[in-house]
């Protein structure tokens, strides 16, 4: 009989996540001051509006770390449930991912802040959404539902021996999960997580639809206003490309830390 594994604590404990999360928020932090010091050195139709092009960046920035965040945590329901042997429970999962997935990001970031507000207020829920909260809704059911698929994936790449044994010690369905296969399947699929994590980075640039000033509608603004694309588009690309080798930086260590707890 396989005995279930114990997650290792040290190399993934509460004060290296801290420090991680910490390290990643002081990169950010100084990232966004030297875009600041070096887009106002640049000269017209760049320089005047950096301030703009920074706010936009920010924008960007703070819609994939919520909408991340909450995808990662439907992503690990909606998984949890595609593995569930009662049809009740893996039907909704099944139905969800197959909408999200099969209909673009555009369409659904549109639906939520024009369609959604009314529908809920016909059945007695009188919500407002704003322009992030809109795309934050949006992007966090969409990676969700990607993030879903991974994390099934990850699931059922857990020997079965494994839950077998947890059983056999007297834990119950939920407390196996919880305690030995989800922890192992998060470790497997990290690196995919993290691949989803970069890909919303630039999917938020969709949010400008809405008219939400994320760095996508900064650029588009200042060119209009200018009528100089190319410099205002050569200088939006730079900036992603910046923030993503920040965010890529950071999480190739945290696969690093998992590939030495999964030793």
């Amino acid at each position: 009989m396989t005995v279930p594994k114990a997650a290792p604590r040290q190399p993934l404990g509460g004060f290296a996540l801290l420090a991680w999360v910490v390290g990643a928020a002081a990169a950010f932090f100084l990232l966004f001051f030297l875009i600041t010091a070096v887009l106002r050195q640049i000269p017209d139709p760049i320089g005047p509006r950096a301030d703009l092009f920074v706010e936009g960046a920010r924008m960007t920035l703070q819609l994939t770390v919520v909408s991340g965040l909450i995808g990662l945590l439907v992503g690990i329901v909606a998984g949890i449930m595609r593995t569930s042997a009662a049809w009740l429970v893996r039907a909704p999962a099944s139905l969800f991912i197959w909408l999200i997935r099969g209909t673009p990001l555009l369409v659904q970031i549109l639906f939520v802040y024009n369609a959604l507000p009314p529908i809920l207020q016909a059945i007695g829920l009188k919500v407002e959404l704003n322009e992030f909260w809109s795309a934050v809704i949006a992007l966090a059911l969409n990676v969700g539902a990607y993030n879903a698929e991974v994390i099934r994936a990850g699931i059922l790449a857990v020997p079965r021996g494994q839950t077998e044994a947890a059983r056999s010690l007297g834990l119950s369905g939920a407390q196996t999960m919880r305690t030995v296969v989800l922890p192992q399947a998060l470790r497997i699929v990290v690196p995919p997580l993290v691949n989803n994590l970069v890909a919303l980075l630039k999917d938020s640039s969709l949010a400008s639809s809405i008219a939400l000033l994320e760095l996508t509608l900064a650029g588009s603004r200042v060119s209009s206003e200018t009528f100089q694309p190319v410099p205002v588009l050569t200088t939006v690309a730079c900036v992603y490309l910046a923030l993503t080798t920040v965010m890529t930086l950071f999480t190739d260590q945290l696969e690093k830390r998992v590939k030495i707890a999964t030793r």
